[in-house]
């Protein structure tokens, strides 16, 4: 594993109960999924004589860090921490934001070794947390299950490094290629199991993006289903605005909200209607992918999900505004030339010029299969 020294604090636990707690800070990590924008996911234990004495996670944005939750719970017990490891999925920050530097509490605390799962790319950390603890004089090793604490948080990495929330395509189509008959009429491709996993993955994001069109026909309600309190922004691309009076989307509640994004001068009648019913309405002159993503980032938001049809996904694919996909695939022939595929014209000629997934995984969700990848 990258980063160990060579101390007496590395023989002090075996390789599994490193694995074994820095798991438990993932788990802990992921009960905030897609509330923590525009932070990360973060997940913290303390561990004396093989016990665990503390744990938290950051619950949101503003609210204290996982170390700190976990440091409070530990010193309720009065138990020495000079001794104990506290283990943290990322590294601990090195700066004043909305609340102090994490490396000062563990400092404070007195706690004598500290493990850490990947080594934050914030430009204010990089490596300047663990450094301050070093140079306290505390025991730290680094990159305890690496590659797990890098993918939970990979779409708080990428805004970091580009500025842009971490773009997922999801899609469902039949074994011939097909989201719709030729009528238009898509419900259901794909079984509960596959949907359900939608639904699930939507609460790991802070908002999705879907077309006019998509709105028209399908009347989508956008929402997590009841598996969680979280509901991302749902944002609508139309330069026409045109729009139905009535549609899910237009329901606003506490926790669902909507944002239609559309040109100027079009349907005004229909954005006054709109924003009479608590939707917001953004007029901008481009409403391209990449400018609806530098929007959105703007936001704070870490991981969008596109949820759309073939034209508006050809092209956020092409602006690279798509850094992962989620392919279902049901075991269904539905037929029909002009039937619509999940991805319109990419203005590739030649097989050669075909976009490879990378680090595909396939799996079953009930009768459907699952392609996952990094574009």
């Amino acid at each position: 594993m990258s980063g160990y020294p060579h101390s007496q604090f590395e023989s002090m636990a075996s390789d599994k109960q490193h694995d074994r707690y820095m798991q438990q800070c993932i788990e802990l990590a992921k009960l905030a999924r897609g509330q923590t924008s525009p932070n990360p996911m973060v997940g913290s234990v303390i561990v004396k004589n093989d016990q665990v004495i503390g744990k938290g996670f950051h619950p949101k944005a503003g609210q204290p860090h996982a170390e700190v939750f976990a440091i409070r719970e530990a010193l309720q017990t009065g138990e020495d921490l000079s001794n104990a490891t506290l283990y943290v999925n990322l590294e601990p920050c090195n700066h004043h934001g909305r609340t102090p530097p994490c490396s000062e509490a563990i400092i404070q605390a007195s706690i004598g070794n500290v493990v850490v799962g990947a080594i934050d790319c914030d430009p204010r950390v990089a490596g300047t947390g663990c450094d301050r603890l070093r140079a306290s004089g505390i025991n730290v090793i680094t990159g305890i299950l690496e590659p797990q604490c890098l993918e939970l948080n990979e779409a708080f990495f990428h805004r970091v490094k580009t500025g842009l929330p971490f773009g997922i395509f999801k899609y469902a189509m039949t074994l011939d290629g097909k989201i719709a008959t030729t009528s238009g009429h898509s419900y259901w491709i794909t079984g509960s199991e596959a949907r359900g996993m939608v639904h699930d993955l939507r609460v790991g994001c802070d908002a999705i993006i879907t077309g006019g069109n998509t709105v028209r026909l399908d009347n989508p309600n956008l929402n997590t289903h009841g598996l969680s309190e979280h509901c991302p922004l749902r944002v609508v691309v139309t330069r026409s605005c045109d729009l139905p009076d009535q549609a899910n989307l237009w329901k606003i509640t506490d926790t669902e909200k909507t944002l239609v994004i559309t040109l100027p001068d079009v349907n005004l009648e229909l954005k006054q209607k709109l924003r009479d019913r608590q939707v917001e309405v953004l007029e901008l002159v481009d409403i391209s992918p990449l400018a609806i993503m530098q929007e959105l980032g703007r936001r704070g938001c870490n991981q969008v999900l596109w949820e759309c049809g073939g034209r508006l996904a050809a092209a956020a694919i092409k602006e690279k505004m798509v850094q992962k996909i989620y392919g279902f695939i049901a075991p269904k022939i539905i037929g029909g030339f002009t039937a619509p595929s999940p991805i319109g014209d990419l203005g590739l000629d030649l097989m050669t010029e075909a976009i490879d997934l990378k680090m595909t995984k396939v799996s079953q969700v009930g009768a459907d299969l699952l392609v996952v990848g990094y574009v």
